[in-house]
């Protein structure tokens, strides 16, 4: 199965249920990106195994109702449908009510978020533009930005200024 360009829906990679489901009460009006802090996943069925494993901690350890995030992206850029567009998340505290959290899978303290990744983020962000799920000209925020962590790591912060450029 190879999705390069496309999305891996909840099914294709395993998800359980959610406990239960919130919609946002309008367009998120900004994105918040996160890393997941495990070691970044090399292939399609290392990532859809790391996707099992942290929903069942957040559903499981967090008590969430779901995996925390609305999307992840791989390190070869693929994305992974987490709650999915239109979804409260629980990613960010006190503001998943008018957010998208997106996280990348790997620890960018020290590791840089590859090209490939960038890309797909770019590319979701204007897709949800497009699809009516993302206000246009949204704010991209880490999520130390919003809370008190030093997500997304330092790296990846870093490099939030592509993602703030998709025009």
């Amino acid at each position: 199965m190879d999705k390069k360009g496309g999305v891996v829906s909840r099914a294709e990679w395993g998800a359980a249920a959610p406990k239960k489901k919130e919609s946002l009460k309008g367009l998120a009006q900004r994105v918040v990106i996160h890393h997941t802090t495990l070691p970044s996943c090399k292939s399609l069925k290392e990532c859809m195994d790391r996707l099992v494993s942290i929903q069942r901690g957040h559903m499981k350890d967090k008590n969430f109702d779901d995996i925390g995030y609305n999307f992840l992206v791989g390190g070869d850029g693929t994305v992974y449908e987490g709650r999915g567009w239109g979804v409260v998340g629980a990613h960010a505290k006190g503001n998943n009510d008018d957010s998208v959290g997106i996280a990348f899978m790997g620890n960018f303290n020290n590791d840089t978020p590859s090209a490939e990744a960038i890309s797909s983020v770019i590319e979701l962000q204007r897709s949800g533009v497009s699809l009516g799920f993302l206000k246009p000209g949204f704010v991209v925020s880490g999520h130390r930005d919003v809370g008190q962590t030093e997500c997304p790591g330092a790296k990846l912060y870093d490099a939030l200024p592509q993602l703030r450029d998709t025009k």
